[in-house]
C-alpha cells in the first residue's frame, strides 16, 4: 500500500519545496520599500484625479452573479448531451431530469 501512495508523497514533497522557493525568491528580489510616487496609480501622466477605488454598482454584481450561473449551466449541459446521446432507448428519465435541472435554473434566475 506504501508503495501505491509513494508517487504522491514525492509529488508533494518537491511541490512544497517549489512553493518554498518561489516564495522566499520573490521576498529576497522583490522592492523592499517603495515610495510612494511608485504606489499611486498612473493616468497616461497626468495628475490622478478623485480616489482611485469608487463603489460598483450592485447591478453589476448581479450580470456577474448570473453570468457565473449560466455558465456552469452549460458546463452541465455537454456532460448530459453526451450521455444523453449513450442512453437513446431509454432516455425518457434523462430528459426529464434535465428538464427539472433547467426548471430549478429558471425559478432561480426569475
Amino acid at each position: 500500500m506504501v508503495n501505491e501512495w509513494l508517487p504522491v508523497f514525492i509529488f508533494m514533497i518537491i511541490m512544497s519545496v517549489v512553493v518554498f522557493v518561489i516564495l522566499a525568491g520573490t521576498a529576497f528580489i522583490g522592492p523592499k520599500r517603495p515610495n510612494p510616487v511608485e504606489l499611486s496609480p498612473y493616468e497616461c501622466g497626468v495628475e490622478p484625479v478623485g480616489e482611485p477605488r469608487t463603489r460598483f454598482s450592485i447591478k453589476f454584481y448581479m450580470i456577474a452573479m448570473l453570468f457565473i450561473i449560466f455558465d456552469l449551466e452549460v458546463i452541465f449541459f455537454y456532460p448530459w448531451a453526451v450521455v444523453f446521446k449513450r442512453f437513446l432507448s431509454g432516455s425518457s428519465f434523462i430528459l426529464i431530469e434535465m428538464l427539472i435541472f433547467v426548471g430549478i435554473l429558471l425559478v432561480g434566475y426569475v
